[in-house]
């Protein structure tokens, strides 16, 4: 079962505070909801998503018992991050069976992502599954189809080499912004939030040769993160607008007043740093242009912005258009990838789910071989007759053993139950 709250609905700002507890969640699920025997969280900057193995009589989850369980988990996420509860009933998108898996491929591959083929989320999955494992939060299904999600991401990475350019929200981002900029290693930047958005960019720009990277935060964590990022913090936002080539604003933590936003970088700041700037330049070329890359789901930067002579503004809409398309050739050959791999993995855990029924033919041919050995023992005049004897009813035992579990994953890959199949009448097919 998941539970998943993304970018698809959810603003930046919603979903940090929504994961604010993600990695404490993952452990509570486990040790107060006696029906949840694992549990993974995958938090990233666009997403927060909790992945359960949930026990259910049957084998598989009914309705009412999907819903308790969302509920219950609900409640835990709201006391982890103080959110009501019908807040965070509501954020989540539930999903059960193959449907969970089929998210999760998705997921890990790249497709479900704000910019399709993403590599980042590949590590991302994998080190959410590593952190459940190193808590005790995991199980062995999650484990499963955490793994088989890495490789459904590899097969989609080699076969259709989608996201082979790198890819992200970021570095669309920064590739449309290279037209307006000076050459990188000239550039200064600067970056407005301290979030994951922001740790990205730092890597991005510096890939690109950017070494004047300045950061400035509204919650005044801009040190910190200036200091863990080899960056320099900026004081004063006006200032540091005045002196960047480019602004990567990804916060998203501009406050909303009724119908109206407070956002962080208003068109005046801006025209009032324009203005510095070329105060400064007097007889020099004129001032540098601007571009501005607001990256946050919840505008950060005042649309009047673009309004600026000089200015260019570019959001997650541009970056969108920009980006891979579910109608390109490798967004279609991924789907096809991650579809067969879903498949692949139902087949192979219905076939474990089998092995009850194979002990259990198991366990009646070895009883009816003991017992005809028992009967034929004293009809042999010597040992080795005996012998010859008991070595051609194994092999005719494992032979009816092989014939019968080739007919029980039959059974199973055509839809059969593995707890409703009739090992007798198996036994009869294969002995007839």
């Amino acid at each position: 079962m998941s539970m998943t709250a993304s970018h698809h609905d959810l603003d930046l700002d919603a979903l940090e505070v929504l994961s604010s507890g993600a990695h404490t969640v993952a452990g509570s699920a486990v040790r107060t909801c006696q029906a949840i025997t694992g549990s993974v969280a995958l938090a990233t900057c666009n997403r927060f998503e909790l992945y359960l193995d949930v026990d259910e009589s049957g084998g598989r989850l009914t309705e009412l018992a999907t819903e308790h369980a969302a509920r219950e988990i609900a409640g835990l996420v709201a006391e982890a991050s103080g959110v009501t509860l019908d807040e965070a009933v509501s954020a989540f998108t539930v999903r059960t069976g193959q449907d969970a898996v089929r998210h999760l491929f998705d997921v890990a591959s790249g497709l479900d992502s704000m910019v399709l083929g993403e590599r980042e989320i590949a590590g991302q999955v994998r080190r959410a599954l590593e952190t459940a494992h190193d808590a005790g939060t995991t199980s062995a299904p999650l484990e499963r189809v955490f793994q088989h999600a890495s490789r459904a991401s590899k097969a989609v990475a080699a076969r259709t080499h989608l996201g082979a350019d790198g890819r992200s929200v970021v570095s669309v981002a920064l590739d449309l912004a290279e037209r307006s900029v000076p050459p990188w290693r000239a550039a200064r930047a600067v970056i407005v939030g301290t979030g994951a958005y922001a740790g990205a960019s730092v890597a991005a720009l510096r890939a690109r040769g950017c070494t004047d990277v300045r950061v400035w935060s509204a919650s005044g964590r801009a040190a910190e993160f200036a200091e863990s990022h080899e960056v320099l913090p900026a004081d004063d936002l006006i200032e540091a607008l005045g002196d960047a080539d480019v602004v990567v604003s990804c916060s998203g933590t501009a406050a909303r007043t009724g119908d109206s936003l407070d956002y962080l970088i208003h068109a005046a700041a801006v025209v009032q740093a324009r203005a510095r700037a070329t105060a400064r330049a007097g007889d020099l070329p004129e001032a540098r242009g601007l571009v501005v890359l607001d990256l946050a789901l919840h505008h950060d930067v005042d649309p009047a912005v673009a309004d600026e002579d000089d200015v260019l503004l570019l959001d997650l809409a541009a970056v969108r258009a920009n980006a891979p398309s579910e109608a390109s050739d490798r967004v279609r050959s991924a789907h096809e990838v991650v579809a067969r791999a879903v498949a692949e993995f139902g087949e192979r855990e219905a076939l474990r789910e089998a092995d009850g029924a194979i002990v259990r033919l198991r366990a009646r041919i070895e009883d009816e071989l003991v017992a005809e050995l028992a009967r034929s023992r004293r009809s042999f005049s010597t040992e080795a007759d005996r012998e010859a004897h008991e070595r051609s009813l194994r092999r005719f035992a494992g032979a009816l053993l092989h014939r019968a579990i080739v007919r029980v994953r039959a059974a199973v890959r055509e839809g059969t139950e593995p707890a409703a199949i009739d090992v007798d009448a198996i036994l009869e097919q294969v002995a007839g």
